[in-house]
This record gives structure tokens, C-alpha cells and sequence, in this order.
């Protein structure tokens, strides 16, 4: 017994006592399904008597042996589980017709954008049904193309992936960041850009990095310490930025930035484009932050502040000479762009330069020293370009209503691209003439879709509160609004992120065979900027609840479908959304897909980075108040034994150090333990997967398991299964 204390703002302790399990695999008895696929039977978890007593209140945590990742007995748990999943999952009927119509829509040809570097145009494709995108390249526009790197060469299994390309300013050197298995850590390795060889340095640990050229001598990168034992799931803290000099082994490294010195759970860094200036941006959360300056141009040049709290968020766009321009939220909830001059860059001497408007600004993106303004109004795109005097030349004219993003390039380019999707236009690549505005289409993938037979619509729903709440619902034309329609309800509302429209190929599958997929745009995001994302956290978590469980109300009402046909789906912070909701509205919904979610909001902040998620949660720690609220709404506290719950398929990955697998462990042994409806209560654990698939094939798999649970437990065959019967 190790017990650990610590005291808060109020003077109270906390004490954590933890006795280590005894693991015995048992199996229970449970009902089958009446079609006849059993469910079950379930491993029966083993329990252990660990207590923490937060402000004087015991918690118990019986599943607590599940956070450890390294055990034999957690190994073997999870095995097990999977056996009961996958042995469920083989016997849907239909379950492999949905993997291969997934397949037939996602076998198109894929283009990116290029992007010039040194005398080569670099690109990417993907033929179809490859795990992973190829890189390419052309000297000149008119060159011949060559292959330039092929991840889906790195590994036989196809789970390791390039994470990243960066190069040099001239193009002759680049940087590749490695990924393996899913996870958040990373390697480097450098390349010289003419012939492809390897220089020879290789890096190992990187975490949360980009790559930031300085001339062609080196680098800076960010990475933690390897934690004391499990490297997937142990407390990373402070988060480091090095200086690596081409051709000297990592350990001599120089730490420029962060450390025990400064402590930051997260900081960056990046020079402006003619290298001039230095930039770090470093925070102990998901949002503020504190930002650095160095003028690289005098020898003697330190680091300077720019911002010394992290109360809102900055970053610098682009530097005219010593002139800087910054995005800013500084008295801006939607933010705005200002300008100010080295070496007196303080907020004392901004200049308003795009002043903050109605409309939240998502990102800007610079070229031909021009800005390219990105504004979200009501969670679409509209995209605005100015000079580097402030002065609005046009609003640039999008294909449609739907999402845009690029509009990037270097300061000599006369044409850039810009990337352009909604919920029914897959994703296109346009060129677009800075001088004239006019765009050009550059390449349109042929997807097996028909975007006219859909409609999409924006509709404003009422919460708990009465706040309106915007949602986009997709389906084909002529639905039938009898309450029967397979619905798809998705969402996040978190961490400030704003969901937009995007076209996913797999969804096709789902729209194609009668399906509803609705998008509600709930607080805790930054579709109407940082006021709406305020209404979402810390003691307004609750409302992104309530606006999740007003958009099933406002489907069922308006008889887009009912709770026998309605799925409600979220990942990472928007598994905590489907996690809470399911738990406070079993009623509401026939399935739950929880996936990646952050299921212990009491220990999340134990994790790897988890920590640093605090700006939106807050910890269990801070006060007797936000204890009590988290310990109300946490998914693994509030399930109720002896409750009907929705039929659930929790799905995670053994590699995801970004939200820890022991959550999705104990959210599904309680509900397994808790539940006393017929529905099924299974989890779906990848391999060599992180937080998000680690290659193509294990995210179709994963889409096609979904896909058939849903339906199988809505008592729905997919009409094209029926055609083929």
C-alpha cells in the first residue's frame, strides 16, 4: 500500500490506497438474441478493493488493474473480449457485404495538392485501396513523375506510416516523421531531397512535434522524457523543444525550450519563412497560450515574450521585416488579426489589422504577401482576402457552400491551392489566381456516388435552456419522415474544434442504403468562437449533453426516426459525449458507439497528456465542486446497476496513448456489469491501431463493423443486401 496525497486550494487531502487484483476469468450466463446470435458469454471481470477518497468521499474502482497495459491479466481480459466481439460481429448475415461495398466506394483515385520544394513539385496519391497515400514528385510542373517515398513499404503488416514530410527552405534536405502502430511517438529521419538518401541522423522519441528547418544545418523538434514504464500509457509532463545540428547523435541535442525550467505539457516551435524569426507557442492546455519571439538575425538574439500568460490563444502568421502579424483572441472571442514590431512585440503595441467581425476566424493562410482570411459562419466556410495593409481586396468564390482549406504558399507564389468539400461533394483541389481571384478546378476525385440524389439541410434546434443550436441532417432525396429511418447522429463539442462539412466516403454507404446522418454543432466547440466553446466546459459541461440530447429529440419529433432507429456516435472527447448521454438518456437511443472516449474523468489527468485537457474539464482535484460535478456526468460513474441500456460497441485500440484504452476497459466491464437489457454491451479492441487506424484496411474494418451493428440491432437489413437476396 503506497498511499499518495496531495492538497488543493482548500486545504483538503485526498487519499488513493490500491491493492493490486487478482485476476480470475469467469464467464456468465446471458440471454441470446432471439435471431439467434448469442451475446456473449461475457468475460466476467475480476474486482479489486481500490478506494479514493476525494474531499471525504470514497470512490470505489474496482476495475482499476485494467489501467495497467503491460499485465498478462490485462492482455488476457482483452483477448477474451474480443473473442466474445468478433465471434457476435462474424455472425451479422450481411456484415461482409457491408466491408465490401465499403471497399467498392473507397477504390478511387486520390490527388493531392503540390507543393513546390527546390526544383520538385511533391505530391501525393492513393489508387484506391492503398493503406497508406504515396508521395511523388515532378521536377518542374511538366517533369516526369517519380515515386518519392511509399509508406506502405515501411512495415509488412501496413500499420507504420509517414507521419509527417518537412523540408529544407531550398528543398535539398527532409526531414520524415515515422509513425508505428498507431501511436503519438514518433522517429525522424533525414533524406536528401535530390537523391533520396538517408544523411544519417536518426531520431527517436519525438512526441506532439513538427519539423522546423533552420538553413540546412539543423532543426528544432519537440519530445517528453520516455516515462518511467508504459510508454502508451504513463504521464508525460513536460514537454521539451531541442536544436538538432545534422550530423551529431541526439544526446547532444541542445533543449532550448521547456523542461523542469519552464514547464509546459505542450510547446512548438517554427521560424517565419524567410527564417528570420523564431517562434515558440507553449501552454500547459489544449487552449492558451504563451508565445515566444527570437530574431535569429542577430547573433546575440534570445527568446522574447511576445504573450506571458496563456489566458487566450496567439500565433504569428507572418512577418513583414521586423513587422509581425498575428491571429489573436486578446479581446476578440472570434478572434482577429493585429499587427506589431520587433523588439517591442508585446500586446501594448498591436495594431488592429483585420478587426474581429460576427464571424469567427477558423485559420489564415498567407502568400504573394497576402492574407487569406478563413471565417466559419454558422459552421460553414467563407474565405476573405486582404493585403498586408489591412485592406479587403475580395471575397474569394467558393464552389458551394461546404468547408475550404489551404490558400497557403510562399511569399514569390502568384497561384495557390485550396482544397473544397461538403457533406455531398468529395473532396476537390482547386488553383486560385491571387491577381484575378478566379479558381480553377485542379483535380475531382470519381467516387461511386451520385451527389444529386441527396440533400442536405441546416436546421437551428432548440436545447434544454433555450439556446439554438445549428445541426446539418444529410439524406437521400425523398425520404420518407416516418420515424423509421436508420439515423446517424454524430457529434464532438470540445476543446473549442468545430465540425464543418466534410464528405466522407464511407458515410456514402450509410446514405446510400436509406440512412440519416444529422451533425449538430453543440457548445464546447468554436463554430460561433471562444463564447461558444466557454459554454461548453468545465461547469457547462453539461450543456454539450443536453444539446446532444436535443438533437435525438428534434430527429424523433420531426419523425426523421425514433429511438428504435437512432445510433448515437461520437470518438475521443466525443466518445465522452456518447458515454454521458447514453448514461443519462438510455431511452433516448437503440445504439451507442462510443469510440477512443475519456470514459474516467476522474483519473483521465493521470495519462500520458491527459493533464493537459484541464482548460476544458477541469480535474477532480481542483475543488470539492468540480469533483462532485465530474463524478456526476464521468460514463464510467454514472452507469446505474440493474439499468436497460442501448445495445453498445465500444471500440478503442491497444496503441492510442492519446486517450489511454484502460477508459474504453472500465466503461465496458461496469456497463456489462450494469446492464440488464437483451441489447448487447461489446468492445472492440484494435491492434496495433491508435487513436485514430493505423492504416486504411483497419479503418474500413472498423466502419464495417459499425456499420452492421447498427443495423443488425435496429432489426434493419440494408436494401443492398435485399437486392442481392
Amino acid at each position: 500500500i503506497r498511499p499518495c496525497t496531495f492538497t488543493n486550494a482548500k486545504k483538503k487531502t485526498m487519499k488513493k490506497i490500491s491493492f493490486a487484483p487478482i485476476l480470475i476469468l469467469l464467464v456468465c450466463s446471458c440471454a441470446p438474441k432471439k435471431d439467434n446470435i448469442a451475446i456473449g458469454p461475457y468475460p466476467q471481470t475480476a474486482k479489486v478493493d481500490t478506494v479514493d477518497t476525494y474531499f471525504g468521499v470514497a470512490v470505489n474502482d474496482p476495475y482499476r488493474w485494467l489501467e495497467n497495459d503491460t499485465t498478462r491479466e490485462t492482455a488476457g481480459w482483452v483477448t477474451a473480449q474480443n473473442e466474445v466481439t468478433f465471434g457476435y460481429l462474424k455472425n451479422i448475415p450481411f456484415r461482409d457485404a457491408v466491408r465490401k461495398r465499403l471497399d467498392e466506394v473507397q477504390n478511387y483515385e486520390r490527388v493531392s495538392a503540390p507543393h513546390r520544394e527546390g526544383a520538385y513539385y511533391y505530391y501525393s496519391r492513393n489508387t484506391g485501396l492503398q493503406n497508406h497515400n504515396v508521395q511523388y514528385r515532378k521536377k518542374g510542373q511538366d517533369g516526369a513523375e517519380e515515386v518519392f517515398l511509399d509508406p506502405n513499404t515501411f512495415s509488412k503488416d501496413g500499420t507504420t506510416a509517414l507521419g509527417e514530410m518537412s523540408f529544407s527552405k531550398d528543398g535539398s534536405l527532409v526531414a520524415c516523421l515515422i509513425q508505428t502502430g498507431g501511436s503519438d511517438w514518433r522517429k525522424a529521419v533525414v533524406l536528401r531531397g535530390d537523391t533520396k538518401a538517408l544523411v544519417g541522423d536518426t531520431l527517436r522519441d519525438l512526441k506532439f512535434t513538427g519539423i522546423a528547418w533552420r538553413g540546412n544545418d539543423g532543426f528544432y523538434y519537440s519530445s517528453y522524457d520516455k516515462p518511467k514504464g508504459s510508454e502508451l500509457s504513463a504521464k508525460t509532463q513536460y514537454h521539451k523543444i531541442y536544436y538538432h545540428k545534422l550530423g551529431t547523435p541526439q544526446g547532444s541535442d541542445q533543449m532550448i525550450f521547456g523542461g523542469e525550467k519552464t514547464p509546459r505539457r505542450y510547446a512548438g516551435a517554427y521560424l517565419t519563412e524567410d527564417e528570420r524569426f523564431l517562434v515558440i507557442s507553449a501552454s500547459k492546455s489544449t487552449t492558451g497560450n504563451e508565445l515566444y519571439v527570437q530574431d535569429l538575425a542577430n547573433p546575440q538574439g534570445k527568446l522574447m515574450s511576445v504573450v506571458a500568460d496563456m489566458e487566450h490563444n496567439h500565433n504569428v502568421v507572418d512577418n513583414d521585416g521586423s513587422t509581425l502579424i498575428l491571429q489573436t483572441d486578446l479581446g476578440a472571442p472570434n478572434s482577429k488579426i493585429v499587427t506589431t514590431t520587433f523588439p517591442n512585440p508585446g500586446p501594448g503595441n498591436w495594431k488592429d489589422l483585420v478587426p474581429e467581425t460576427e464571424h469567427s476566424i477558423r485559420g489564415v493562410g498567407t502568400a504573394n504577401k497576402k492574407l487569406f482570411v478563413n471565417y466559419l459562419k454558422d459552421a460553414s466556410t467563407y474565405v476573405r482576402q486582404f493585403d498586408y495593409k489591412g485592406k479587403a481586396e475580395r471575397d474569394v468564390e467558393l464552389p458551394g457552400i461546404g468547408t475550404a482549406g489551404g490558400f497557403g504558399g510562399r511569399a514569390d507564389e502568384k497561384e495557390v491551392y485550396y482544397s473544397f468539400t461538403s457533406f455531398t461533394t468529395p473532396g476537390s483541389i482547386y488553383t486560385y489566381d491571387i491577381a484575378s481571384g478566379k479558381s480553377t478546378l485542379y483535380t475531382q476525385p470519381k467516387v461511386d456516388f451520385t451527389p444529386g440524389d441527396y440533400e442536405t439541410k441546416q436546421v437551428f434546434y432548440t436545447s434544454k435552456d433555450g439556446t439554438k443550436i445549428p445541426m446539418f441532417i444529410v439524406h437521400k432525396k425523398g425520404v420518407e419522415l416516418n420515424g423509421k429511418n436508420p439515423t446517424w447522429l454524430q457529434a464532438y463539442g470540445g476543446f473549442g474544434i468545430s465540425l464543418t462539412p466534410s464528405f466522407s466516403t464511407s458515410r456514402v454507404v450509410w446514405l446510400e442504403n436509406g440512412g440519416v446522418f444529422a451533425q449538430p454543432n453543440l457548445r464546447g466547440g468554436g463554430e460561433y468562437g471562444e463564447k461558444w466553446h466557454d459554454a461548453g466546459r468545465l461547469m457547462n459541461k453539461q450543456n454539450v449533453f443536453d444539446d446532444f440530447i436535443a438533437a435525438g429529440e428534434y430527429l424523433i419529433s420531426e419523425k426523421y426516426t425514433s429511438p428504435q432507429y437512432l445510433a448515437v456516435v461520437g470518438g475521443s472527447n466525443g466518445g465522452l459525449l456518447v458515454g454521458a448521454t447514453m448514461t443519462q438518456r438510455p431511452d433516448l437511443m437503440k445504439v451507442a458507439l462510443p469510440a477512443v472516449g475519456v470514459m474516467d474523468m476522474l483519473r483521465y489527468h493521470t495519462f500520458t497528456a491527459g493533464a493537459g485537457w484541464a482548460y476544458d474539464y477541469g480535474t477532480s482535484e481542483d475543488s470539492k465542486e468540480m469533483f462532485e460535478y465530474l463524478r456526476n456526468y464521468s460514463p464510467v460513474h454514472a452507469l446505474k446497476p440493474g439499468t436497460s441500456y442501448p445495445a453498445t460497441l465500444v471500440t478503442t485500440a491497444d496503441h492510442d496513448d492519446r486517450v489511454v484504452p484502460a477508459h474504453s476497459f472500465k466503461f465496458a466491464a461496469t456497463l456489462q456489469e450494469a446492464n440488464v437489457s437483451n441489447n448487447p454491451v461489446l468492445i472492440r479492441v484494435d491492434t496495433k491501431s491508435g487513436h485514430g487506424s493505423s492504416n486504411l484496411s483497419k479503418a474500413l474494418d472498423v466502419t464495417a463493423d459499425q456499420f452492421s451493428f447498427v443495423w443488425y440491432n435496429m432489426g434493419v437489413i440494408p436494401p443492398m443486401v435485399k437486392k442481392s437476396m
